[in-house]
């Protein structure tokens, strides 16, 4: 058994997401515990490169992990040979440009979600790598929660029958920054820096209803700016030019119709933050980000309803709780896993650039079925020749 390395360009690791997710429990996490192990026995341990533009952060950042190197040249960085693998989870707005950048080095590329603003970006992006021949994902790390895991065994085990339907809640309040200090950051309300709670959370909706209750075909939207002002990291108050709130219909392939609530100024009134329920002839499901709980047809009550009456049945008590099965992975360290077995050993990866195209198209749909008050289709992007996409764009 060997012990080999790999060496990769984390573009945007000083911010929350980058630092706690991505570095410190996904890639150092995978060095900490001496490495990959590969197929053929070796042990693949990656060596991050932070690469940013405030060197302060940078060179804190990279102390606090052991003395990881850092740059703030990127062309430096990308035309270093050694380098195997450019990821990036900075700012929405430039995505593109930096990913572009890295394919012409001829990296390996993966991206965070959104990987453009637009879907003819989106595509573009796909069609690039492709060309080049680089492999290429983008993070799609809610499949692998546990709760959403327990979904996809249920669906696998034909537990649900003919699905009918289903529900997507999500949301939590966002301060403002006047009582309290706002825990996301002012770019998410920005337009020019890629913000607004559709191009941030519709990706993972696509990808999640897509692989647990069925294809997205069209979408009928609604969106709604809730909180028109919020003080920023800086203590001044900006206008914000996105939309916080929106409702939508996904119509799936088949029929199928799921109602999908979103909100970054609602408070919390049910199991978690996430919830996806699934309704079938065979049985329900609810599932959030951990748990998941079933009520199956030969266990569903008769639920009474009289007007003079209150209430008495207690309904959350009537639905058996779905057990764990093994050890959970923290769910962005599992897609790291899968993107460098992919790199090294060409085992499939389950979601290239096309499928965050996918989700950018699902969030361009929504924008478009707001400015438009109609439903918008949504022609399958699934053809392997993303070269020939670009006339899907126009649809």
């Amino acid at each position: 058994m060997a012990t080999r390395s790999i060496r990769i360009v984390m573009d945007g690791v000083t911010g929350r997401l980058g630092q706690n997710q991505h570095l410190a429990r996904s890639v150092m996490s995978i060095a900490r515990d001496g490495g990959l192990p590969l197929a053929n026995g070796d042990r693949l341990v990656p060596e991050p490169i932070l690469l940013g533009r405030n060197p302060d952060k940078l060179a804190a950042l990279a102390l606090a992990h052991g003395g990881l190197e850092w740059t703030t040249d990127a062309a430096r960085v990308l035309a270093d040979p050694s380098v195997a693998i450019y990821f990036d989870v900075a700012a929405t707005a430039g995505r593109v440009e930096r990913a572009r950048r890295a394919i012409a080095a001829g990296k390996h590329i993966y991206l965070e979600k959104p990987i453009a603003g637009d879907l003819a970006s989106a595509v573009g992006l796909a069609s690039a790598a492709s060309k080049v021949g680089v492999k290429n994902g983008v993070v799609q790390d809610k499949l692998f929660l546990p709760g959403l895991a327990k979904l996809a065994l249920l669906r696998d085990a034909g537990f649900f029958g003919k699905i009918l339907s289903a529900r997507l809640d999500f949301g939590w309040w966002v301060f403002d920054g006047t009582l309290r200090p706002a825990q996301r950051a002012s770019w998410n309300y920005r337009k020019a820096a890629g913000g607004g709670l559709v191009l941030d959370m519709f990706p993972h909706w696509r990808y999640i209803i897509d692989h647990l209750v069925g294809p997205i075909r069209a979408v009928s939207c609604r969106c709604a700016t809730r909180v028109p002002r919020r003080i920023d990291e800086n203590g001044q108050s900006y206008e914000v030019d996105v939309e916080d709130e929106a409702a939508a219909t996904f119509e799936l392939e088949g029929g199928v119709l799921v109602q999908v609530g979103s909100s970054w100024a609602t408070r919390v009134k049910r199991d978690d933050l996430f919830q996806l329920q699934i309704d079938g002839t065979g049985g329900s499901a609810v599932a959030g980000l951990h748990d998941c709980r079933i009520q199956p047809a030969a266990a569903t009550p008769k639920a009474l309803w009289d007007v003079d009456v209150p209430p008495r049945t207690d309904f959350d008590a009537e639905w058996l709780d779905v057990p764990d099965v093994g050890p959970h992975v923290n769910s962005y360290r599992r897609g790291w896993e899968l993107f460098l077995r992919h790199v090294m050993e060409g085992t499939p990866f389950p979601s290239p650039l096309i499928e965050g195209a996918k989700g950018v198209q699902l969030a361009e749909g929504c924008y478009r079925s707001d400015a438009e008050r109609r439903w918008i289709e949504l022609p399958p992007l699934d053809t392997e020749d993303v070269t020939s996409f670009s006339r899907l764009v126009q649809a």
